[in-house]
Formats: C-alpha cells, structure tokens, sequence
C-alpha cells in the first residue's frame, strides 16, 4: 500500500513539473503583425541552425537556406533523420531556429502573431490528429464557424464524403478516441478535409500517404493533388510519381540543401548525385529519367 502511494505521488509530481512548465513560443499571445489579407505563402529559410531541445548537441540543421515561391510545390528529400520534418516544424513555428530565420512573406515569422499565421498554414502528416468528438466536429475545427454546405464541400473534394454518408450516422458518427472507430484512409480523409476547409496559403504534407494501403492511398493522394493547386506546398513524400510532380525538389543532406532542380535536372547529375542516391535507397532500383 506504501509503495502504491508513493508511486502515485512520484507520478502526480511528474504531471505537475509539465503543467507548471512555460512554453517559449505561446500561440495564445495576442503580442505580432495581424494578417489582414490572404498570405501569398513565400516561404524562405535562410542560414538556419537548430537542434531539438532534447538533444541540444546534435545538430539537425547546419545553415540550411531554402527559398519556395508562392504558390509552387516543393519536395524535400532525404535520408531518414536528414531534417525535413524539422523544416516543417520550423515553418509551423513549433520551434525557433538556434540560429538564423524562417521569412513568410519576407516578414520573420517571429513577428506575426502566431495564431494568426497558423490560420494561415496546415499540415496533413502521416499520423493525423482526430479528437473524440464526430466526423463533423472533426472536419469543422479547420475553420470557426463554418456552415454545413463547407464542411460537406470539403469532404466532397478530400474524397470523404462517399464513406462519410455511407455510415449510419453520416457527419454524427463518432470518431472515438484519437479516431479509433476509423481505419487509416478514413482518418487521413477527414484530416485533409479538414485542411481543406481552412483553405491555407501554406500546405505542409508529411509523408501523408505513407501508412496507407494501395486503394487508400489513391483515394488520399487524388485528393491531394486537387488541393496542391495555386498554394504554397512543401512535400515529404516517399512516392517518386508524387516528387516529380513537384515545381522543385530540395535534396536535404549533413543539415544543408545539397542539391535543388526538378527531377529531370537532379538525374541528369548522375549516379554521383545526392537525389539519385536517395531515390535509388527510396525505391530499391535506379530512378527512371
């Protein structure tokens, strides 16, 4: 009984030393720019450093500068570890670079108000988040007040729409917990409905597909595609169709961009190239030209 007790005091500290902690970048503060208009979405990185907090010695970033234009799609590629997660963490603003900046609109992004710029900005990642509540809180939480014909319009274009009505409870079904009443595909779908609702000038896709299976997986990236159109967008995809597609691909390796250029351009550098080593390691043969 004694041991029990102290156990539980040991664990009721634990979760007081993390509520009691202060977040350095607070989404809450009602300090930065106000985003009156819609963004363009120029997004550039320049000279930046960083490491995670947790693991301050080993640096992820090391002066990578990385420029996208708005409204054209990027893919960052990569070896597992090579940064590209952390590059859309850094736009997200989840964490501030060590050392150089991270310009939206060629305004640093520390000087917008962060709410207000996260409206501004989506990420669809490889394990969406879904709350306990139903599909059509889920999909509404992408944008306050929306009315039913938009939230229905998204789930049209994020091919959700079909599954949704075939449910007994339609819009009402209940997602359960982190959305364990759904598989992969149907999760993924109503994440990118969601996305698609806010209707951002910034999409960020983490290897969005990835965890799905083949017939999911078409269903999800042709919804993609439709939502790529005239938007910023910064992909990381283990799908070679999907990296082609791309206006630019950014070759992430040893914390720097070692190579950028369209697929034609990267390929025709030869097997001594960083893009044709990842992609080659990527699909287990050599890329097609």
């Amino acid at each position: 009984m004694t041991s029990d007790i102290s156990k539980g005091a040991s664990a009721i500290q634990a979760v007081f030393a993390i509520l009691d902690r202060k977040t350095e970048i607070d989404p809450d503060n009602k300090w930065g720019l106000e985003i009156k208009r819609r963004m363009k979405g120029r997004v550039e990185l320049k000279n930046v450093f960083f490491a995670y907090p947790t693991r301050p010695q080993q640096m992820i970033l090391k002066g990578l500068s990385l420029r996208i234009d708005a409204g054209k799609t990027v893919a960052l590629v990569g070896q597992s570890g090579s940064g590209k997660s952390t590059i859309i963490g850094l736009i997200e603003r989840f964490y501030d670079p060590m050392k150089g900046s991270v310009f939206i609109d060629e305004q640093d992004i520390k000087n917008y108000n962060l709410r207000l710029l996260r409206a501004h900005v989506a990420l669809v990642s490889q394990e969406p988040t879904l709350f306990a509540g139903t599909i059509r809180e889920n999909i509404a939480y992408g944008k306050e007040n929306s009315k039913e014909s938009d939230i229905k319009r998204a789930a049209v274009l994020a091919n959700a729409h079909e599954f949704i009505s075939g449910m007994n409870d339609g819009y009402n079904t209940y997602c359960g917990e982190r959305g364990v009443q759904l598989s992969g595909g149907q999760k993924q779908r109503i994440a990118l409905a969601r996305a698609i609702l806010k209707n951002p000038s910034i999409l960020l896709l983490d290897e969005a597909t990835s965890a799905l299976d083949s017939v999911s997986e078409n269903a999800v990236q042709e919804a993609l595609e439709k939502m790529m159109v005239k938007r910023t967008c910064i992909v990381i995809a283990h799908r070679l169709s999907t990296i082609q597609k791309a206006n630019s691909i950014a070759v992430i390796k040893n914390g720097k961009v070692a190579e950028q250029g369209s697929h034609n351009e990267l390929i025709s550098l030869g097997r001594s190239g960083a893009y044709y080593s990842v992609i080659k390691l990527q699909t287990g043969s050599s890329p097609p030209r």
